[in-house]
């Protein structure tokens, strides 16, 4: 199972988010671990084309993922803290203003 973090503006970001627009995170962010357990398990290369997952131009190690039609998640890989496990670290959460 990966691991992951939380940045404080990402917590600020998620609390912002209406209760329904936090549902639908929650359940896109299920779909990017169940991607990311398949790829630990060598039976997946990359996240399923629906969660639109790319890095983010200009700047290096981070990724955005889409989780709605104007609904944004940037993460980037963290340093492993269970060998083996992936670890996401989550950085913001909203509309797509909060790309960088």
């Amino acid at each position: 199972m990966p691991t992951h973090d939380e940045t404080e503006a990402f917590l600020h970001d998620y609390e912002s988010l209406t209760p329904e627009q936090q549902d639908r995170f929650d359940s896109k962010r299920e779909e990017f671990v169940a991607d990311l357990i398949a790829m630990e398990r060598g039976r997946r290369q990359g996240f399923r084309p629906g969660l639109r997952v790319k890095r983010v131009r200009g700047a290096s190690g981070l990724f955005e993922m889409t989780w709605a039609p104007d609904g944004r998640a940037t993460f980037s890989m963290g340093e492993p803290v269970i060998a083996g496990k992936r670890h996401i670290v989550w950085h913001r959460v909203g509309a797509h203003s909060i790309l960088p």
